[in-house]
């Protein structure tokens, strides 16, 4: 396949720079964004059209809603039918859903293809992207992609990407709000923010953090009968104890802890065992 890349910025353009530069077409309004990837073999594009023009696929990786919008309905006024577009900026499920509309009048294909793991992951080529579109355009996409991801899963149709990205994302902000909460209780505490740090990213690094209870393939109850029952119920007596033992430790210092009242509430039902702490 012939690919373009719109959108050079601190993601696009180590995603882009991992794709052959032979054939490779890439748009970004700064002309010094695009130097490296020509240099490298690619071809510098005149606008996004241009883009839309010479590629079977074109990725667009741009800021937000109303820019994607922009781009999208561009390239879809110069590609070719049988094209796929790939979003892979975080925006709203419903903003891909009505380009998919849109595209699928002249025979394109859009997916909304965000990506997970940063720049980190985008400079390493080891990024997940979570594709949302049709069996077929996913299949077209794969080889391409997997040029800069390590993970790539059709999630379904188009929308199912974005609404994967935007809960992934709530558990990684939510987990800031939280660690901040903790730093707080440490300080109080008098133990080094640093050295907690190291700690906690080696150990989740071993355990997975909190993707290792995501096994689940709903969030109704458990029954006993389920293969991860004693493993969740095991789970739940460590951490409500651990919960217990730092709200008491919080209490003593007088360290306001929020997160970690409402965890202890919701623990148990949230590992799929509500009521069972109750008995």
């Amino acid at each position: 396949m012939k690919v373009g890349f719109v959108g050079l910025g601190q993601m696009g353009a180590p995603m882009a720079g991992h794709l052959p530069g032979g054939g490779l077409v890439v748009y970004d309004a700064r002309a010094e964004a695009m130097a490296p990837l020509v240099k490298a073999g690619a071809r510098a594009a005149e606008g996004v059209a241009d883009v839309a023009a010479h590629a079977d696929l074109v990725s667009i990786m741009v800021r937000d809603d109303a820019q994607v919008t922009e781009v999208g309905e561009e390239a879809i006024a110069s590609a070719r039918p049988g094209t796929v577009l790939a979003i892979h900026s975080t925006i709203r499920a419903a903003t891909a859903e009505d380009l998919a509309a849109r595209a699928r009048r002249y025979g394109i294909e859009v997916v909304d293809a965000p990506v997970s793991g940063g720049f980190m992951g985008a400079s390493a080529g080891s990024l997940a992207v979570m594709v949302g579109g049709t069996d077929e355009a996913f299949e077209r996409c794969r080889g391409p992609f997997g040029a800069w991801a390590d993970l790539v899963l059709h999630m379904g149709p188009v929308g199912a990407g974005t609404r994967t990205k935007l809960a992934r994302n709530m558990l990684h902000f939510i987990s800031f709000t939280a660690a901040a909460e903790a730093q707080r209780l440490a300080e109080a505490s008098g133990v080094s923010l640093r050295k907690l740090g190291r700690v906690v990213r080696h150990t989740d690094a071993i355990t997975g953090g909190a993707g290792s209870i995501m096994l689940r393939p709903t969030t109704a109850p458990m029954k006993p009968d389920d293969d991860l029952y004693d493993i969740l119920s095991h789970t739940r007596d460590l951490g409500e104890k651990d919960l217990s033992l730092a709200l008491e430790l919080a209490e003593e210092l007088g360290v306001d802890v929020p997160l970690a009242r409402i965890a202890l509430e919701r623990f148990g039902a949230g590992l799929g065992l509500e009521g069972e702490g109750d008995e």
